[in-house]
């Protein structure tokens, strides 16, 4: 048997089915959840190889605000400890993985800015 718990939060294109058969090798079921405390922001995406994979060269990624009343909406995924090393690998430099609480009280992975994004 498989374990899939590991829980990786995702707002944005790890919940593409085409992302996920292409970094997973399989479609990945998740339950909907909130991140407290964080908002969207955008990322300029500049490696060929992760636009060939989202289609985008815009990807949202996440700003610690650090106000509850802040909140965004995604899915907690379950992964193995394989394929959160391969999503590590798939998210650029911008990104860096945190461990957090998630309004449905699971703890789960989540990739978020480390750093300002925007400079500000």
């Amino acid at each position: 048997m498989v374990d899939h718990s590991v829980v990786l939060f995702s707002y944005g294109t790890l919940r593409q089915r085409e992302v996920q058969l292409s970094v997973f090798g399989r479609e990945v079921a998740g339950t909907p959840d909130r991140l407290p405390g964080y908002r969207l922001s955008t990322v300029e995406i500049t490696d060929p190889q992760v636009i060939a994979v989202s289609g985008a060269t815009h990807h949202p990624i996440l700003e610690a605000t650090g106000d509850a009343a802040d909140v965004v909406d995604g899915t907690a995924l379950r992964l193995t400890e394989d394929e959160l090393t391969a999503a590590d690998a798939y998210e650029v430099d911008d990104y860096q993985r945190a461990l957090v609480p998630l309004a449905s009280g699971l703890h789960g992975w989540v990739y978020a800015a480390g750093h300002n994004p925007s400079g500000a």
